[in-house]
């Protein structure tokens, strides 16, 4: 297929698909950045039809995610700015609120990605801190992802581990799961083009935190340029969706100045081995996916950053 009929065909087959509350913001995100703002401003209607009253964007599929609807506050923001109708505002303010005032956190403040649960996942980077930061709380953007590292940060490794149980004070998933390590890289991405100039000690230290995620990443990096489900181990499965997710960040990256070129042969790289992974109907195969994501399988998430992927690579080739 040409690249333009394969990601037209990937942009059906991620309408096609159920969508839970981050998945829906995802979604709504990549056809944003992909220019598509009618869809987006749709796909944040629908949003905010299943708005729940304390504030959570999102959530006609489920009732305990905290961080997850978050993921779709941004696009609702920018739907707010564009049609300046005031169900989008609304809207807005009362995620917002939620995020800073209603949402089950630590001690020390961050946000628990369930309600009910007591544990930080590092899916988290991607879910709140981006909207925090363009909603105006830039500050409490940096503090939710220096909180998120505090906690899941393997040094030695330089990966990030899945689940830390706040109660008991442990690792209840600590395998350095590859799409959690994807989604803490491009959250990361995020976080740093919201961020105003002044924050420049900030911002700093997310570049510090992105490159060494994404070298991390790479030190595990297969022949064929995709990655194992859990990163460091090699008798997982083989996954598309940290490669995608890796290379958006890196050609967002190194556009802004924030890594030096010699990543963008890793982003190629990366990316043309996820391209070989989307089938005849514009499935990506063999990520780790729905129901359980802990098998191969498609997932409109995996979808979703096929096409940021392109967005960002549109972004840097071609202006």
């Amino acid at each position: 297929m040409l690249r333009s009929e394969k990601l037209e065909k990937v942009k059906k087959a991620t309408l096609a698909m159920q969508r839970w509350p981050w998945e829906q913001g995802v979604v709504a995100q990549a056809f944003f950045e992909a220019g598509d703002i009618e869809m987006a401003t749709l796909m944040a209607r629908e949003a905010v039809t299943n708005q729940c009253k304390d504030g959570r964007l999102g959530m006609k599929y489920e009732r305990g995610a905290a961080t997850d609807p978050a993921a779709n506050g941004e696009v609702v923001l920018r739907a707010a700015e564009i049609t300046g109708e005031e169900i989008f505002k609304t809207a807005v303010q009362k995620m917002l609120n939620y995020l800073l005032y209603r949402a089950p956190k630590s001690k020390d403040g961050i946000i628990y990605h369930n309600e009910n649960e007591g544990k930080i996942w590092v899916d988290s980077f991607y879910m709140a801190p981006p909207f925090l930061a363009v909603a105006g709380y830039p500050k409490e953007a940096v503090k939710q992802i220096e909180g998120y590292r505090k906690y899941l940060w393997n040094n030695e490794k330089m990966l990030y581990a899945h689940q830390w149980d706040d109660n008991l004070g442990l690792f209840s998933r600590e395998l350095h799961w590859g799409v959690g390590n994807g989604w803490a890289a491009a959250g990361i991405v995020r976080v740093l083009i919201a961020l105003p100039e002044k924050m420049q000690t900030e911002k700093s230290n997310l570049i510090e935190y992105l490159k060494e995620i994404i070298d991390g990443c790479l030190a595990h990096q297969c022949e064929n340029g995709l990655f194992h489900d859990i990163v460091d181990d090699p008798s997982t499965f083989i996954d598309s969706n940290l490669a995608q997710m890796l290379s958006y960040s890196i050609y967002r990256s190194v556009k802004n100045g924030w890594l030096n070129t010699e990543y963008i042969e890793y982003a190629d790289k990366m990316r043309e081995a996820a391209c070989l992974r989307v089938d005849q109907n514009g499935l990506i195969q063999g990520s780790c996916g729905v129901p359980d994501f802990n098998a191969p399988a498609t997932a409109p998430e995996i979808q979703a950053f096929y096409i940021l992927m392109e967005a960002a690579y549109d972004d840097y080739y071609m202006s």
